[in-house]
């Protein structure tokens, strides 16, 4: 039996959920999430504490159990704090600028780069080589934080490129050559 999705959900003060049998949705100061529930799973809310439950041992419906309360403990964080990411550019020339909803990023290629942003997700930049991203979705968040790394990956030779702010990267010694 999955751990992780026997493990009950508090439910702060402030954050509002309703379960339609399809969906749950999450109501907080921040804005309002939804989840689509799968078949096989139910939700109970009883007082300010939720639960997630399996009607089958099918291996389908246990692989989503721990999925789902991991979710939806992750949407109550994000409609009570919210989520951020940071990320730096680093390389000669390289930069970022907000452009209407999109991102426009110089780094290196012969042209820039934009990248519309989705609804849900907002982006600050400061001293044109930090990006943070916020939002209240933490997949989302996370996934167009990962296709902005993918514009430039770092580079693991010249330590160029977009990387995650605080992400370590190793440097690889390059060809020694004949001496």
């Amino acid at each position: 039996m999955s751990r992780i999705g026997r493990k009950p959900i508090t439910i702060p003060s402030g954050v509002e959920v309703s379960v339609n049998h399809p969906e749950v949705s999450i109501k907080g100061p921040l804005g309002k999430v939804t989840w689509p529930l799968p078949e096989g799973l139910t939700v109970s809310v009883d007082g300010g504490v939720m639960n997630v439950n399996r009607d089958s041992e099918d291996t389908h419906v246990r692989a989503l159990h721990g999925l789902t309360r991991a979710e939806l403990s992750n949407q109550i964080d994000g409609v009570l704090k919210g989520y951020e990411r940071t990320m730096e550019l680093t390389g000669v020339g390289y930069r970022a600028q907000i452009e209407g909803q999109a991102l426009s990023f110089n780094v290196g290629y012969s042209h820039p780069v934009s990248l519309v942003l989705p609804d849900g997700v907002t982006a600050t930049v400061e001293k044109q080589t930090v990006v943070s991203l916020r939002g209240i979705d933490k997949r989302l968040v996370t996934q167009v934080a990962a296709k902005i790394r993918q514009v430039k990956s770092p580079d693991v030779y010249k330590q160029k490129g977009i990387k995650y702010s605080g992400e370590i990267l190793r440097k690889k010694a390059g060809k020694a050559g004949k001496k």
